[in-house]
């Protein structure tokens, strides 16, 4: 049997990872929070299914900053430094962390499959965003309500669970969907030598239903 692991990355040790195995017939193995990345390798190394095992792990974003004024405005409205004036220091242009990057392409060369995807594209492919603020008590909520009642995780419960094990789950749809139907993924690019996946279209939803929204708004397919 195989397993799919999905891990939410965060930016650093202070704050929570999450990661969510599941099966072939989409049953919840495991959630469980994880801190360090010593916390991440050493869960993975103790799996006892790992060469049985897909991974698809996020992206973390970069949230170091400049000092002062540009450190609330400059990493989100300017993603490249074009203004001589502005120095690039500490590669504070850099959007996306390099957090795991070395450990996934170890797993890589033994073997072992591991592809990354970024949550915020992910949810909105899925049909997973919400109109709340993002990763609210509220957000988190209708997250969790809608994998348990429109992607068949019912074992979810009804206590709220945090974001992090959500957005593992997520992770662990899209490598279970990379390993059944990789026809219904696409890179997005690549990142650090892994690919960056994404669902072409909802796989929830009809290609009519599919269609229809793309034509609203004014995409072509």
């Amino acid at each position: 049997m195989n397993f799919y692991v999905g891990l939410s990355l965060a930016s650093s040790s202070g704050m929570d990872s999450g990661v969510a195995v599941i099966d072939e017939n989409s049953n919840i193995i495991t959630l469980d929070k994880l801190y360090k990345m010593n916390d991440v390798i050493h869960f993975f190394e103790n799996f006892t299914s790992l060469k049985d095992s897909c991974i698809c792990a996020s992206i973390p974003l970069d949230r170091t900053m400049l000092e002062g004024k540009w450190r609330i405005f400059g990493k989100q409205y300017q993603s490249v430094a074009t203004n001589k004036i502005i120095p690039n220091r500490d590669n504070w242009t850099q959007r996306l962390s390099t957090r795991g990057c070395e450990y996934f392409r170890e797993l890589t060369m033994r073997g072992i499959p591991v592809t990354r995807f970024d949550i915020y594209m992910t949810r909105q492919s899925m049909h997973l965003n919400s109109c709340y603020k993002d990763r609210s008590p509220a957000d988190c909520k209708f997250l969790q309500q809608a994998l348990k009642y429109e992607w068949g995780f019912e074992d979810l419960g009804s206590n709220m669970l945090p974001m992090s094990h959500l957005e593992a789950i997520i992770g662990a749809i899209l490598a279970k969907e990379n390993n059944v139907h990789p026809e219904k993924l696409r890179a997005l690019f690549d990142f650090k030598g892994l690919k960056v996946l994404d669902l072409k279209e909802n796989i929830m939803t009809s290609s009519d239903v599919f269609q229809f929204e793309q034509e609203l708004s004014g995409v072509s397919v």
